[in-house]
């Protein structure tokens, strides 16, 4: 006998949830059976009453309910999400075996059936981001467990830090906050929220308090390999450079020379810890600039005699109806380092919006060549690193678009 509250949907509402798609909208609820709390579970299910699956509500968001099982069997309580906690680690040794299981996403939101969550390592921290009222109502039990597991299982981890610095978990009437979790088994302190990490053999502090996002974005783990293959005897100029992930890479490849972009003054400090920290102070120097009109400058100047240029840039749109003006954009910058570099030179170019669809990038990249007057020779088209899984039912998870080109 099921207890929980039903939620009736439309059949729009159902065909998305049967394709498995987890979350259920507000215009897509048509009645409600019984009372609830926000954050509680609930039945979903067919305007012929049948069962859909379970979720977490919440009449404060857009998205009302947010499904975790569609199976009728299941029982909500800490074994279940126990199982839960040991499949998604489980596949995170598989996927980033050795010494990348030490950095790396354990849990991916709905990708891992914890929507609203996101759970970095970095060595023996982790950092935790919650975003969904169901989540936060059960992330003592959902930490504690995660912390037992990892040691469990022989990892040492120190604890785990939150950063709920962001204002989207208003839409779930949630307030914003950061500092270390009162949770049973957290042994983190002060001391240890400036964690070393090693990312394909570079170092790097990684600031978990302050940096964007958890501190260090971890996504782009292997396709910064793809770049330092190709890196050696380049002279580089690495856009976005943020902390300095692609520039480090790319002397650690072997450039000849890296010239790491930025307009923080704060992420280029932390830019220029990480190299001293790797001893490339000799190949990677810093330049703190806007990237738009420092492309125009060398473009318009015949100036730097780069022969490779990245293009990781934050992103452009955060929702459909920017997605106009953030194709122009990634127009500007594919176009202008196109036209900056020589024939048989190298670019690579992301986008790690989920926005900009994928065929909408490689349309812009076409437009962009077209324009510059060059064709295009594609080496490796990759996306996020697999412990950012995508569910092909939850086209939100396939977010991080990554070329590699020679300009010829």
């Amino acid at each position: 006998m099921r207890t929980y509250t039903k939620a009736t949907i439309t059949k729009k509402g159902e065909r998305m949830a049967r394709g498995g798609h987890p979350w259920v909208f507000a215009d897509e609820v048509e009645g409600l059976d019984g009372p609830f709390e926000n954050g509680d579970l609930v039945d979903v299910v067919s305007e012929k009453g049948k069962y859909i699956g379970t979720g977490f509500i919440n009449d404060h968001s857009k998205i009302r309910i947010r499904i975790i099982s569609t199976n009728a069997n299941d029982r909500f309580d800490e074994a279940f999400f126990e199982r839960r906690l040991r499949y998604a680690i489980a596949y995170r040794r598989t996927v980033m075996p050795g010494r990348d299981f030490k950095c790396c996403r354990l849990i991916f939101g709905e990708a891992d059936g914890f929507p609203g969550l996101t759970v970095d390592r970095f060595d023996t921290v982790l950092v935790a981001q919650v975003l969904s009222l169901g989540i936060e109502k059960r992330k003592e039990m959902i930490f504690s467990l995660l912390l037992s597991i990892l040691r469990e299982e022989g990892e040492v981890v120190k604890g785990i830090f939150e950063r709920n610095d962001v204002r989207i978990r208003e839409l779930e009437g949630l307030p914003e906050g950061k500092g270390i979790a009162r949770v049973k088994g957290n042994a983190l302190t002060e001391a240890d929220l400036v964690p070393a990490i090693v990312e394909n053999g570079i170092s790097y502090r990684v600031n978990v308090v302050d940096g964007q996002k958890t501190g260090f974005f971890l996504d782009q783990k292997y396709n910064r390999q793809a770049v330092a293959r190709i890196a050696r005897g380049k002279h580089v100029l690495d856009c976005f450079t943020h902390t300095g992930a692609f520039a480090l890479n790319a002397a650690k490849g072997g450039a000849a020379s890296v010239t790491a972009v930025d307009i923080s003054a704060e992420a280029l400090r932390q830019a220029q810890e990480n190299i001293d920290l790797n001893g490339l102070g000799d190949v990677v120097t810093t330049r703190e600039a806007n990237v738009f009109e420092l492309l125009t400058e060398l473009e318009n100047g015949k100036k730097g005699p780069y022969d490779f240029i990245i293009l990781d840039p934050p992103a452009f749109t955060k929702s459909g109806s920017t997605v106009k003006s953030a194709f122009r954009g990634y127009k500007e910058i594919n176009l202008k380092a196109m036209k900056l570099l020589p024939r048989g030179g190298y670019l690579a170019t992301c986008s790690c919006s989920h926005f900009m669809k994928s065929d909408l990038f490689v349309r812009m990249l076409h437009e962009a060549s077209h324009d510059a007057g060059v064709s295009l020779r594609q080496i490796e088209a990759r996306q996020q690193s697999p412990d950012h899984p995508i569910l092909y039912n939850v086209p939100e998870t396939d977010y991080l678009k990554f070329y590699l080109f020679q300009v010829v």
